[in-house]
Formats: C-alpha cells, structure tokens, sequence
C-alpha cells in the first residue's frame, strides 16, 4: 500500500458476472497480483467441488447453519441460486471499511445490488464479461461438469446479468487473464484516490 496517501476508508470491490465469464479465476488472480486487496470469502450451501477447498473458495456450511447466519442478521447479502444458497458475512467487510482496508468479492448480481444499497458510498461494482456469448457458451460446455439442462439455465441466466450491464460502475471484458488484470489494477488505483474517500479532518496539508 502506498504510504503517501492520505487516509481514507476502505473500498468494497466488488467483482459479478455469469458463470464461465471468469471472474473467478480475475479474484483469485488479483489477490496475488494487486497490492493492498484482501479477500471476502463468501458462505454457501452447495457441494465443495473437486477444484475447491473449504476456508479458501467458500466457506461450506449446512443450510440450517446459513438459516442461522440469516436469522442473526450476519450476511450483509445473500442469495439463493441454482437451488444453493450463498452469502457474505457482515462483520469483516465493515471493519475494513472503517480502517481503511480494500475488499475483493466474487459474488453475482442479487449481491452486487444488494451491496450497493449497504454500502453506498464504499462499494464499487465490475461486471466481469466475455468478448462474446458464444465464447461463454464454449467455456460453459468445456468444463464438462454440468447436464445440458443446467448450462442452457446458465445461459439464460447469463443473458439476463448482462443486460443489468447499466446497473455497474465498470464492465471489464475478460478476454485474457494478464489484460484483464491490468484493467483492474486499474480501476482499483484510481479507486483509491477518489477524493471523497478521504476521511474528514485527515487531510495532511493544513499547519
């Protein structure tokens, strides 16, 4: 982090799109690659799949115990999709908020709006996409994880997320790693010094 910046809040980040658009592999990427982004991990329902690890990807829990978290007024968003439920957790992206420290989620566009209306003045929104649908439909199709039923629920969904494309302060098209990367780094710079996420009575240049 750069230590000449004046002190600010922390920004939530907030990376959504259709499944197959990348935006996961983008998160798990900037993690490692951005300096000063701190992971959210989100709270799910659905079976671990063989590529993920719990406490990592997801944090795995049953769904009386995301009924619990729900009832508790923990998640600051949840959702159900595809019959699985997924959600965040308040606590952490509050505390970053209000020390100054930078979030990135992976979530989708139930999340993402509700986020917004959460955090107004802290969360920034980037709708992850592919060149083209049809490249999406390809990627869908070569994960071999799904019936055709389920992928064509996908793209229907797909469709609708980006058509929301207005809703989002920035759309990055995925169309290779290390470029979307870059766009990113990017946005998450010029983030961080918006002037009205300066903290109130901090600013260094009075005497």
């Amino acid at each position: 982090m750069d230590h000449c910046r004046p002190p600010r809040r922390g920004i939530v980040f907030i990376l959504s799109g259709p499944s197959g658009a990348g935006k996961s592999t983008i998160w798990r990427a900037a993690l490692t690659s951005i300096e000063g982004l701190e992971a959210s991990i989100s709270l799910t329902t659905r079976a671990v799949r063989s590529s993920e690890t719990d406490e990592v990807d997801y944090h795995f829990v049953s769904d009386d115990e995301f009924k619990r978290r729900v009832q508790r007024h923990e998640l600051a968003e949840w959702a159900q999709v595809f019959g699985a439920c997924y959600g965040t957790p308040r606590g952490p992206l509050d505390r970053a908020v209000a020390e100054g420290r930078d979030i990135l989620l992976d979530i989708d566009i139930q999340g993402a709006r509700q986020l917004r209306r959460q955090y107004p003045a802290d969360a920034v929104t980037i709708l992850v996409m592919t060149p083209t649908f049809d490249m999406l439909e390809q990627r869908l199709r070569l994960r071999g994880t799904e019936s055709s039923a389920a992928i064509e629920r996908r793209l229907e969904r797909a469709e609708e997320e980006a058509g929301a494309y207005a809703e989002y302060d920035y759309l990055l098209i995925n169309d290779d790693l290390e470029g979307s990367l870059a766009r990113l780094r990017a946005i998450v710079e010029a983030e961080r010094w918006r002037v009205a996420r300066l903290r109130q009575g901090c600013v260094p240049w009075k005497r």
